[in-house]
């Protein structure tokens, strides 16, 4: 069960930086925390959880200190989350980014949840680590969680600036005997242990505000890369497999559940059954799917609100009128006007 949880290579890339750069042998790292040297060269492939979190102690250990965590989210590459990070990258605002990763976030481990949950004025970004049956162990140690949510600040400061700062990193791991100082210094902010939940809290408005960076052309070529990534990271994810169908298929016309499951080699009943089980349903997905392009679409000046109703499989432009209505509680049109675009 432990081989089950892992997470993305791409972790190697910030990690080997680090290594180098203070005389840690890689190979012997690697042969010791037993990690293939193939995580160096292949990075769709996967590090089991529980090995990953020996190497970062295996590295804290060989630079007697503690702070390996935030040496290794200094050099954050976007291409450690895959097609995510670039993704991320070119969100319109940090809110926008933090939402992809908690969506996307089994690309890159399938050790926790993640959620967003806005309260007040505080956007709070939640970290819920999974835990071993057995022995109900956190699956994710201090040290790899602290270097998950160090990563996100970082990424954080590409988007914003070198000089943002959440307003609190809360950690629900009782506080460790060495000293801590290096997280305070890092964050730039109050650090709270022995918490009840894991998690980075954020001025609301502040994710909010719009980037100089923000690309939906771009961010919309990553997530169809991301939605068939994930239905080869997870096979049995019927809705993913079902969204990756449904993108091709809708500039032809929505398809209907009965194309799908004959796509798919299943009988209509099996596919219904099926998605009921994951607490979803056929409708839902296309909806879904629909609403998530049509906005990435609709900030796209080049396109007319015509086409975007074709790419996103409507025959007429009354019937995405009503549709985007529905979804925003107002025309495409006036959508376009309030915001800007």
């Amino acid at each position: 069960m432990q081989d089950y949880y892992s997470t993305l290579t791409g972790w190697m890339i910030p990690i080997s930086r680090v290594m180098a750069a203070h005389g840690i042998d890689i190979a012997k790292a690697l042969k010791e925390c037993d990690i293939s040297q193939d995580v160096m060269t292949d990075q769709e492939s996967r590090i089991a959880a529980e090995n990953l979190s020996q190497l970062l102690e295996y590295c804290n250990k060989a630079l007697g200190r503690h702070d390996f965590s935030v040496l290794v989210a200094e050099q954050f590459h976007p291409g450690m989350f895959h097609a995510l990070g670039y993704a991320m990258m070119s969100s319109n605002t940090l809110y926008d980014a933090l939402e992809r990763i908690a969506h996307y976030k089994r690309v890159v481990s399938n050790t926790c949840q993640l959620f967003n949950h806005e309260r007040n004025e505080h956007l709070i970004f939640e970290m819920d680590v999974f835990t071993y049956e057995s022995t109900n162990r956190p699956i994710l140690s201090q040290a790899t969680v602290e270097t998950f949510l160090a990563t996100i600040i970082r990424f954080a400061r590409e988007l914003v600036t070198v000089e943002f700062a959440p307003l609190k990193v809360c950690f629900s791991y009782p506080r460790p005997n060495h000293d801590m100082a290096y997280l305070t210094d890092f964050f730039k902010c109050e650090v709270e242990f022995d918490s009840s939940q894991t998690s980075i809290i954020f001025d609301l408005k502040q994710t909010q505000e719009r980037l100089l960076c923000g690309n939906p052309l771009i961010t919309h070529s990553h997530e169809k890369m991301l939605d068939e990534f994930m239905a080869r990271v997870d096979k049995n994810d019927l809705s993913h497999t079902i969204k990756t169908k449904i993108f091709e298929l809708l500039p032809l016309g929505a398809p209907s559940q009965t194309e799908i499951a004959e796509d798919l080699g299943m009988s209509l009943r099996n596919l219904q059954r099926k998605l009921n089980n994951q607490g979803t349903s056929y409708k839902e997905i296309l909806e879904s799917t629909r609403k998530k392009l049509a906005m990435n679409y609709i900030v796209q000046k080049h396109l007319s609100l015509s086409e975007i109703g074709y790419l996103v499989g409507f025959s007429s432009v009354g019937n995405f009128n009503r549709a985007f209505k529905r979804w925003t509680a107002q025309t495409p049109g006036d959508y376009r006007h309030s915001s800007n675009i």
